[in-house]
This record gives C-alpha cells, structure tokens and sequence, in this order.
C-alpha cells in the first residue's frame, strides 16, 4: 500500500533508552544543521555508531568533538556536498562506510537546501536545479546507493523528513516545494519495493521547530519563540520498535498540538 494517506503519531511518553539504537550505524545527512545535528546526538546517546555527513568539515568535527565528549561510540566524518555530489560520490561513500563500520542500519535524510521565497518565474535556472539536486535527487541517489548495505542488516530504517504539504505546494515554494511534494512520492515508491525486506521506510512530518531554513522561510515569525528541534519521533522509526509503522507518516504536528 502506499504511504502517501497512512499517517501516524508516536507513542505517548516514548523515550529512547541508552541502548534503543545499540550495535546500529546510522547515517545522517545535513548533521551540522539544526534537525540533523539534533538526531546526530540523540542517536548517540541511544547507542548508535553515527556517520555525519554534511557540506563543511569544520562543522562536523566540532560536532565530533561533541558526541567524543558523550563517552560514546566514536562518530565518522563524510563531507559531501550534495548539490555537487555524482552517483560516483554516493558509491565511494557507501564503500567507505562499509569499510570504516561493517553495517549500515539506517538513513536520515535531514539535509536541506531552501534559497528563499520567489515567483517561480524569478527563480535561476541554477537555483531551482540545486533545490531539486539537494532535496529530491540526493535522498534518491544516496538511499540507491546503500541498499546493499543495508539490506544485509536484520533491520534497517531510512527515514525521509518532509514538510507541510498544506504550505509547501502554495505559491513561492519552487523548487523546494517541489522536491519536497516528490520527496514523498520517492518514499511511497521505496516502501512498496522494500516492505517484504528488512529496510523500512519511513516519513516524518516535524513540527515546527527553531532552525535557519525556518528562519528564511517564514517571514515575520518569532523563530526564537519555537522550540529547538526535537529528534525523538525519528530515534523512534530507527529503532525496532517502529517496525510496524513501516510505510506510514509520522505527524509531530499533531502530537505537538
């Protein structure tokens, strides 16, 4: 079935506890940013190895440093910009993750790229392909290029973060809002192809959170006045106890209302 109508909520009160994730390698995309650095050391805490990848080195090594000071697993660093990145970039990646960890047993697709709000008849040609590249071909190409991996784990989630279809499909949205109403497609499409298999797919609606694509997006608003980016919902579908929801939205605006 697809998952395009299938939503769901996570459990009242669920917590990760130190070993939800244990003996799991988890990749995350975008980890210096707000949302992905956030799943970077929740997933941590919860027992996961963690493979940061993101656009600039520096970033993620303070983020190294960070989870190092936890007494954790020790992280991996893969700087990749996606906007740039080939199908060659995602096969070396993927060979290295296997060879600096053994596994692979989850994606988190956090990273984003969002320009501004614009007329689609403003917006560069070169902006709407990179809007496109970052947030719709990379998750494809990436996830294309792990599937090996992770279908030798027992269990295996990739989760894709959307947004609010209710906002994203109005006008000014380009490219961004395009790649995002697609995003969900991809994801329909992967768990109908993998929902006999060990990898689940997963997508994740946030609720509205403090980070810098907000900032840019939502003129006006009091950013500050929203809270920080909460990675419990996506700990949740990394872990076991998610297999159920498997091909279903998880809707944190709902469980924030």
């Amino acid at each position: 079935m697809a998952m395009t109508g299938e939503f769901t909520r996570l459990p009242e009160r669920w917590a990760a506890a130190p070993d939800t994730l244990s003996g799991r390698v988890v990749l995350v995309t975008g980890a210096s940013g707000g949302l992905g650095r956030a799943v970077a050391l929740a997933a941590t805490r919860a027992g996961a190895t963690v493979v940061l990848l993101g656009r600039k080195p520096r970033p993620l090594e303070k983020l190294y440093d960070e989870i190092v000071e936890l007494g954790a697993a020790k992280p991996a660093i893969y700087p990749l910009d996606l906007a740039g990145a080939t199908p060659r970039d995602y096969a070396d990646m993927a060979m290295a993750i296997e060879r600096e960890c053994g596994r692979l047993d989850g994606i988190v697709h956090a990273a984003a790229h969002f320009n501004a709000l614009q007329p689609a008849a403003e917006i560069a040609p070169e902006e709407w392909m990179r809007a496109l590249h970052v947030n719709l071909n990379a998750p494809f190409l990436l996830t294309q290029a792990c599937l090996p991996l992770l279908r030798q784990s027992a269990d295996a989630g990739i989760v894709f973060v959307l947004d609010d279809p209710s906002r994203v499909g109005n006008a000014f949205w380009g490219g961004y809002g395009a790649a995002k109403y697609a995003l969900l497609g991809l994801a329909s499409i992967l768990h109908e192809e993998l929902e006999n298999g060990p990898v689940r797919v997963h997508a994740l609606l946030p609720a509205p959170m403090r980070t810098a694509l907000r900032r840019a997006a939502y003129y006006g608003e009091n950013t500050l006045a929203l809270p920080l980016p909460d990675p419990t919902a996506i700990i949740y579908l990394l872990s076991d106890v998610a297999a159920p929801e498997r091909g279903r939205i998880l809707d944190s605006r709902a469980v924030a209302d």
